[in-house]
């Protein structure tokens, strides 16, 4: 089962695995994580990242193809 860490833990082989981390646990383990309050929960954490952007009004007439757009195809249709 993967879960995220909300702590440091150090594995049984040795490998530390910093807050935010997802590891790949067996049942047994994922026991003593959670006692020791080490599990993220559902909703909470890192999970629930909000970020917001300024919008910028934009000048319709700077909306279309970059400067490095093929030239446009001018033949008669």
């Amino acid at each position: 089962m993967h879960v995220r860490l909300s702590a440091s833990w150090t594995d049984p082989r040795g490998t530390v695995w910093t807050p935010g981390d997802t590891v790949d646990v067996d049942a047994v383990t994922l026991a003593e994580l959670e006692e020791k309050g080490m599990v993220e929960q559902p909703g909470t954490g890192s999970t629930e990242t909000t970020t917001t952007t300024p919008t910028k009004e934009t000048d319709p007439k700077k909306i279309g193809p970059g400067p490095s757009a093929p030239p446009a195809d001018t033949t008669g249709k």
